[in-house]
């Protein structure tokens, strides 16, 4: 079997260290900007940002993507992740866990819990694999391990075509998903890993059972741009580049996927990196709005940096709140004063 938590490892690194962001696509944000709102009429201090997603209370509308997990560096990176997030209130995800189904030495690395007692987890498992022999039960394990409320299936069809070990055979999982959403006793829920899930597929899944949907989109990491760095086939390499740019920005289909399905449970991420763009988000459609590699450097070196970074994103949206006059995350979510630069 494949070195899994090497391959964890290396993912880390080069996230860290090579430049891995999409070329010539972005968030799609910059198109949008809120009128200032010069009298509020609103205090600073009344401003709450308390949300509910999927019946779990959060103290803010805001969630730490999947991202690791499988090796120790993954691990350590995880228990600051969580502790930060428990502190602050904020829902967490921990990368796919598909390494300790199938190893268990490696199940510590995945399990937070221990360290987020009250916070939503939201254990992760790659929706390829159900072509690969994983079903329900394994499925179960993963949330298990994670000691999850719920289970997230990402779809990365073309991180799998550059990965040097990379599982391609993605035709047919709709309806394994379907068939996990019925079976599965927690909420099951389908996001991309940076691509994005536009409206039409967002509505497919949502007729199939899925409980939420991450769009997860353009305009941050590029995985065909990781597995570039892994990859010591020339071919594939510079096959790569030529998918730099690829991708439905995270934007579009936070407003795409609100538009066709208004009562679906959505979290907006891909490339966020500030309270500002979060309050876009949720403007935009999002229940919640999710950080990934933006995170990734203060985790590596302490829990307080990681929160220090939770707590400057929540500044920021608050103040945002403030500046259009808003008292609530719903209000936020109703705002006519989020508009589209033309």
């Amino acid at each position: 079997m494949t070195d899994i938590s090497g391959r964890k490892t290396e993912h880390i690194r080069i996230c860290l260290e090579q430049e891995v962001n999409g070329a010539g696509v972005s968030t799609g944000f910059e198109h949008y900007r809120f009128r200032h709102n010069a009298l509020p009429e609103v205090d600073f201090e009344e401003i709450s940002l308390e949300t509910e997603f999927l019946g779990h209370k959060l103290r803010a509308p805001l969630l730490i993507s999947s991202m690791t997990g499988g090796s120790p560096a993954g691990g350590s990176i995880n228990e600051r992740l969580a502790e930060a997030a428990e502190h602050r209130g904020w829902a967490m995800g921990v990368g796919s866990v598909r390494a300790a189904v199938e190893r268990d030495e490696l199940a510590p690395t995945f399990a937070v819990r221990r360290f987020a007692p009250t916070i939503p987890v939201i254990a992760n498992l790659g929706a390829v694999q159900f072509n690969y022999g994983f079903g329900t039960e394994d499925a179960r394990r993963a949330v298990e391990i994670a000691q999850a409320d719920m289970l997230v299936l990402h779809l990365n069809s073309l991180q799998e075509v550059f990965q040097p070990e990379g599982d391609t055979a993605f035709g047919g999982l709709l309806k394994k998903i379907e068939g996990l959403c019925r079976e599965l006793e927690v909420p099951v829920g389908v996001k991309e890993v940076g691509w994005g899930i536009d409206g039409e597929t967002a509505q497919r899944l949502y007729a199939a059972g899925v409980d939420f949907i991450d769009v997860a989109g353009a305009g941050g990491t590029s995985w065909s741009q990781v597995e570039k760095f892994r990859s010591a086939d020339a071919l594939r390499r510079q096959a790569a580049e030529a998918f730099a740019g690829w991708g439905n920005p995270t934007a579009e289909c936070i407003r795409e996927v609100r538009g066709l399905l208004p009562e679906a449970a959505l979290i907006g991420s891909g490339g966020l990196s500030s309270g500002v763009e979060a309050a876009k988000a949720i403007a935009l459609g999002a229940d919640l709005a999710g950080f990934g590699r933006s995170l990734l450097g203060s985790a590596v070196s302490s829990a307080a940096e990681v929160e220090e970074q939770l707590a400057r994103t929540e500044l920021e949206l608050r103040t945002v709140m403030l500046g259009i006059g808003v008292r609530s995350v719903q209000e936020l979510k109703k705002t006519n004063r989020l508009i589209r630069l033309s």
